[in-house]
């Protein structure tokens, strides 16, 4: 007998578990199909030995205080039922933009970057100020925007380039899927999440965001079933009507959300289609380095939370031709949030990297490979933390293929596709998109894209 139920979600990401907990409030029937063993999806953890490691983003975006209640994080929590203080929140000190000319400094109160262009582009305050004006009356969620290129737009406000790349840069690596650019709605998000609300981390990390979202789906009674992937998904006559999974079940729904990504969830639908005949496939894609030391960044010399380091008057955000792009990266020191609570000192440093480069190397030299990025990054570090000798207690690194691995994104990318649907609709009825490639950013804005969708096409029959 076939299995039936009210909405199927496919993944067990960020977005797809808030849908989850939102459609089972309702008492929709829905259940959750996730092909690894865990859930979190780009943005998790892992472990080795007894240290527990954040994987994704390295901070959440959108930090706002228990008051403030119509920012998309308190807005987000209500929809989930979750209390505010839940999370522990540790905020930000303050982040750098380091450029070869220009450092510009910002933190979780917005003042302090307008201070800093004031001081650095006095001839760019009065523009900086119209786009901040324009930007907060616009509404970068409408699910009916058009797709305009943000420079198009910064560039009618700020006329100095070394001003733009540097306002870009953060916002460009956080969240686009775009090459050099971003859809100008997804760079209003981007804006507001970073610096008109900042950055925070919860207490123990990703994971306590995570464990809480496991929690409430439990408390909702929605079913999630972990190491059972969707092989297929089954339509008729244009329509989704269920899905085959790697065990060999034929389930049934009314609805299905996916938040595999928009090509993912094309092929998923036709296996046969070839790459140029799905929706675009994302060029970005990173490594990842991390290091353990005995000494704590601000004993070495770094009081900064991240750093967006360039070493170009110009950023260059795009695939590289190379392995890695080592001209810039994005340095994390999670030990300076407002509460250490590790045990050692942390380094998390990101690098744009090929993805087609990685994939094609032999074993043996791709763990050469590996190597020179672990060097790469610890001598990029000591740029920011003069202090550090380079030494370490315990090192990882990440590639794009470990991405690909992990998260099944078609090619580590991990900003999804520059083919959005802000409507979340396929060409299938009853096939919807959640997460990154329908449009909204962040771990936050992850959840707000699965409640939105959940809301929509899950509650709204």
């Amino acid at each position: 007998m076939t299995q039936k139920y009210d909405v199927i979600i496919i993944g067990a990401g960020m977005s797809a578990m808030a849908a989850g907990i939102r459609l089972a409030h309702y008492g929709k029937k829905t259940l959750i199909l996730e092909k690894h063993f865990i859930s979190g999806g780009l943005n998790s953890y892992y472990q080795r030995g007894k240290r527990k490691f954040d994987v994704g983003l390295h901070a959440l975006t959108n930090f706002c205080g228990p008051r403030e209640k119509r920012k998309p994080l308190t807005k987000l929590l209500k929809q989930l039922r979750i209390p505010y203080d839940t999370f522990e929140l540790q905020e930000q000190s303050h982040s750098l933009i380091s450029f070869p000319e220009r450092t510009m400094k910002f933190s979780n109160d917005f003042n302090e970057l307008v201070e800093e262009v004031a001081q650095n582009f006095p001839h760019e305050i009065d523009g900086f100020s119209k786009l901040v004006s324009y930007m907060e009356e616009y509404n970068e969620v409408a699910l009916d925007n058009e797709t305009i290129m943000a420079k198009d737009v910064v560039s009618k406000y700020i006329k100095d380039s070394l001003l733009i790349e540097m306002i870009f840069c953060p916002l460009l690596i956080y969240g686009s899927a775009w090459e050099d650019d971003m859809d100008f709605s997804q760079f209003v998000i981007m804006f507001k999440s970073i610096y008109l609300e900042g950055f925070s981390r919860p207490k123990g990390g990703v994971r306590t965001i995570i464990d809480t979202l496991l929690k409430r789906l439990e408390e909702s009674e929605c079913e999630v079933r972990f190491r059972c992937g969707v092989e297929k998904i089954i339509t008729k006559d244009g329509k989704a009507i269920g899905v085959l999974t790697t065990k060999g079940e034929e389930i049934h729904a009314d609805k299905i959300l996916s938040s595999a990504g928009n090509p993912e969830t094309m092929k998923l639908v036709n296996n046969d289609l070839s790459q140029d005949q799905l929706p675009a496939i994302g060029k970005l894609s990173f490594t990842e380095t991390i290091l353990c030391t005995d000494q704590r960044p601000k004993e070495l010399g770094q009081d900064a939370t991240i750093i967006f380091y360039n070493n170009r008057d110009k950023y260059s955000y795009r695939r590289p031709e190379t392995l890695i792009d080592n001209r810039s990266s994005v340095i994390c020191l999670p030990n300076n949030f407002s509460n250490d609570e590790l045990d050692e000192g942390w380094i998390r440093l990101t690098m744009m990297a090929n993805y087609p480069k990685w994939k094609e190397l032999e074993r043996n030299v791709y763990l050469e490979q590996k190597n020179i990025v672990l060097e790469e990054s610890i001598e990029i570090a000591k740029k920011f933390l003069p202090n550090w000798d380079g030494s370490f207690q315990f090192k990882d690194v990440f590639s794009p293929t470990t991405i690909e691995r992990y998260t099944g994104h078609f090619q580590g990318t991990v900003y999804g596709s520059t083919d959005k649907k802000r409507d979340g609709k396929t060409e299938y009825e009853n096939l919807y998109l959640i997460g990154t490639d329908q449009g909204f950013l962040g771990i936050v804005g992850s959840m707000l894209s699965g409640v939105s969708m959940a809301n929509l096409y899950g509650l709204m029959d």
